[in-house]
């Protein structure tokens, strides 16, 4: 799919208001084409910001509001040394401590989180997309009380939703 000509924009309508993530499939074109595949598939709809950390990140799309662990498909190679940088605003994929194991799950950085770059014995984490609309709607994700929810930590009480993701 060309995207020359035009911004490739994901909408997430969440339980605390609209943000709009501009993609970058020029930088990283395997996990833009992961993501949107999750999107156009419905993946992401009625799941939840499940890891709320203040001054840090928020992270999501995994698991549903009663805690249960969506299925996904097979990890992506990891594409981190790709320029972009874990930026305020700034969209990455999370994973495990195994490099090439990201799927569904997302993180926006709340702040600039530049060791979560890739460097030198750092692996990093690959940044694909920038929120362009509503990081005031991420940053009120920080101000959910958290707390432990079996083996997760930082799990907010009460739950930040993704109603529906769709792209633009």
């Amino acid at each position: 799919m060309s995207t020359i000509g035009f911004k490739e924009i994901v909408i997430l309508e969440t339980s605390k208001g609209k943000i709009e993530i501009e993609l970058n499939r020029a930088k990283a074109p395997i996990t833009v084409e992961n993501f949107v595949k999750y999107v156009k598939d419905g993946f992401f709809n009625g799941t939840i910001f499940h890891r709320v950390i203040p001054g840090f990140m928020v992270q999501g799309g995994g698991f549903l509001p009663d805690g249960t662990q969506k299925k996904t498909r097979s990890p992506i190679n990891l594409e981190a040394r790709n320029g972009l940088r874990n930026l305020a605003g700034s969209v990455a994929m999370a994973r495990t401590m195994e490099p090439n194991s990201a799927t569904s799950q997302f993180f926006i950085n709340l702040v600039d989180n530049k060791f979560l770059d890739a460097a030198t014995g750092n692996d990093g984490y690959a940044v694909f997309g920038m929120v362009i609309s509503g990081f005031e709607i991420v940053k009120s994700m920080a101000n959910v009380k958290t707390g432990s929810r079996g083996m997760h930590q930082d799990w907010p009480i009460e739950d930040v939703l993704i109603k529906q993701a769709s792209i633009k």
